[in-house]
């Protein structure tokens, strides 16, 4: 499978969002899972009896979802976990619905804004191989078939090349994507790259940062060690992954939480000053969360920028394409009319008679 055995992020937040509302209720977790489990689709079943075989065993939720082999992904599992140890399972729940539908929300908008031009690279390939075809049935003077595109794929036979060519390329994408979201969720070179990238990266690294904040505001609330906090914010954030240790020694001695994480060199300066202003006030929880929502609005941004992007590039290549689609039809009909005009003039020219 091209996105391995994960629960599309659509239906993880009806599922998210259906056990916080159990859970803020007071029903049984074991309860409010069984409930769940009978929603899902049947491809999912196994791994919902599997998580349900750990909660009846004494387990907690989080350790639930680990159990349901890959199909709630680490971000959700590590943020599970920082609501059962922080006290607020329900809240974060909701929060994950809350961000996992927004997630949904920004993917549909940019699958919308690429369905346009992705049928117009469709429609214009599917061009090129009809002018590949006729090509073997137009002829020219001497009877021979014409490369209209000059591309040396003329007829049946050129047909199938172009196919097979067309082919290779969309397998050849197909399993690049495949590695891409591999290495994206091992937080390998993919990540890497994307974060270097101008539109696109800034809004990951901006949804990495709300993610770290939204767990270290739950943290900060629960009156947990600033080691911990880390602990648990890297843990939902790995790519921003702190070494608590670090952090620790540096609190022990006399530097503050935000003068502790600034010498990581980890954290956008943004969130840092955040966190200072939070430690002044005595309010770091709130403003964690606020700044997480702040977060949350630049990667919106960054990734319907994106997307708008990824439609432009795509109209571009069609009209590329179209263009000299066009441009070798004409240079063609134009060398036919020149070669006609030509043929036209010599017998005139040889029957003049000098006077």
């Amino acid at each position: 499978m091209l996105f391995e055995r994960r629960m599309p992020p659509a239906l993880l937040a009806d599922v998210l969002g259906r056990l916080a509302i159990s859970l803020a209720a007071g029903i049984d977790p074991r309860r409010a899972w069984t409930s769940e489990s009978a929603r899902v689709p049947r491809r999912w079943q196994p791994q919902m009896e599997a998580a349900a075989r750990t909660l009846a065993a004494g387990g907690g939720l989080a350790d639930a979802l680990r159990a349901t082999d890959g199909a709630f992904p680490p971000f959700v599992v590590g943020m599970a976990a920082v609501g059962a140890e922080t006290g607020h399972e329900a809240e974060t729940l909701r929060q994950l619905a809350d961000v996992l539908r927004g997630t949904v929300r920004s993917t549909r908008a940019l699958a919308s804004s690429l369905v346009w031009p992705a049928f117009q690279l469709t429609t214009a390939v599917g061009v090129v191989g009809l002018l590949i075809f006729l090509a073997g049935v137009i002829r020219d003077g001497n009877n021979q078939p014409v490369d209209v595109l000059g591309l040396g794929l003329i007829g049946l036979p050129g047909l199938v090349v172009y196919l097979a060519i067309v082919g290779g390329i969309v397998a050849v994408g197909l399993t690049f994507l495949k590695q891409s979201v591999a290495s994206w969720r091992r937080y390998g070179v993919a990540r890497l790259i994307v974060d270097r990238l101008p539109v696109i990266g800034t809004a990951s690294q901006a949804a990495e940062a709300a993610a770290w904040c939204r767990a270290a505001a739950l943290a900060s609330h629960a009156g947990l060690t600033a080691g911990r906090l880390v602990v648990l914010a890297s843990t939902v954030a790995p790519g921003i992954a702190i070494d608590p240790l670090a952090i620790e020694e540096r609190l022990r001695r006399g530097a503050t939480l935000a003068e502790a994480l600034r010498a990581t060199k980890r954290l956008p300066e943004r969130l840092l000053h955040a966190v200072a202003v939070g430690e002044a006030t005595g309010n770091t929880a709130e403003v964690l969360d606020r700044i997480a929502g702040e977060f949350d609005d630049d990667a919106r941004r960054g990734f319907e920028a994106a997307a708008r992007g990824a439609g432009f590039v795509a109209w571009a290549v069609v009209a590329g394409l179209i263009a000299l689609v066009v441009f070798r039809i004409f240079s063609f009909y134009v060398g036919v009319i020149q070669d006609a005009a030509g043929q036209v003039r010599l017998p005139s020219a040889a029957g003049k008679r000098p006077g």
